[in-house]
């Protein structure tokens, strides 16, 4: 389910990581067909404006039960027409401000008002915006910037992996209702960075670190038309600082720091964890 590196990965390596990781890069660039990637969506100060299928990840940590159904929204992309993380050398030339966004559309080719103009528009300024308190977050554009965040967070002489959902290779359904077939994994991670997805021309990841206690599990999950994913969740135990008006407590019914509030990862997210991610008894 993961892949590890130590301090002194190599590039060829990291190269075989972006292969080997099938949904690790965006969907189709069609930014009218743009589908949350899940908790992009509340990384930068949890706010989201709408309820829609997309957002159905959340839940409690009491429903990690063996027999507990979920309606789970888990989108299924094909990473043949993603795009691709570019070399660090070549996204570096690129700008990567919202106040050269004139530029980048025409650079890219995209009009001013178009459904990809406000979508790059929306990445760059959530990528600009402070992190709330206790946060450390970058917008990584290179497989080279997303590891050295990540060792920034778990130590230079540290070892970490990537883990990540898997879909089965039937999924079609986009939200139904899954079963948690087996009791839950906890994954011993004292640290844990997040990788979401963010909707732009070439890969975007937003990745952030949250000081505070997280509990990260393994879960297999079987849907209504006999889909199998071994899916990645994790469960924030403090949401004191989210925002009120977070998606997951309207979906939860809850209020912020009242509860821990726990979500699944889309597919296409990368979770960095210390190496070896032992699964816990």
């Amino acid at each position: 389910m993961g892949l590890g590196f130590s301090s002194s990965w190599s590039l060829s390596f990291c190269v075989l990581l972006v292969l080997m990781s099938a949904e690790a890069s965006k969907g189709e660039y069609s930014l009218q067909e743009h589908e949350d990637g899940g908790e992009e969506a509340m990384a930068r100060k949890h706010i989201h404006t709408h309820m829609d299928m997309s957002m159905r990840i959340f839940f409690t940590i009491t429903d990690l039960k063996v027999g507990k159904r979920i309606p789970v929204y888990f989108s299924k992309r094909d990473p043949a027409t993603s795009p691709h993380l570019l070399p660090r050398e070549e996204v570096e030339s690129i700008p990567f401000s919202s106040a050269q966004l004139p530029y980048l559309l025409q650079f890219f080719g995209f009009s001013q008002g178009s459904p990809q103009a406000m979508s790059m528009e929306n990445t760059l300024r959530h990528c600009e915006t402070e992190p709330i308190e206790g946060e450390t977050k970058s917008c990584v554009t290179s497989l080279e910037s997303m590891l050295d965040f990540s060792q920034k967070i778990f130590g230079l002489k540290a070892s970490f992996e990537v883990i990540s959902t898997k879909l089965g290779e039937k999924t079609t359904s986009l939200l139904q209702n899954y079963t948690i077939l087996k009791l839950p994994k906890p994954i011993s991670a004292p640290k844990m960075v997040a990788c979401h997805t963010l909707p732009y021309p070439y890969a975007v990841f937003y990745c952030h670190f949250q000081e505070g206690e997280n509990k990260v599990f393994e879960v297999s999950l079987g849907g209504e038309n006999g889909d199998r994913v071994e899916a990645v969740a994790v469960c924030h135990m403090d949401t004191s600082q989210w925002n009120q008006d977070h998606v997951s407590f309207r979906l939860l019914g809850v209020q912020p720091g009242a509860s821990p509030v726990c979500h699944f990862f889309p597919a296409d997210n990368l979770i960095w964890v210390p190496s070896p991610a032992l699964i816990q008894d």
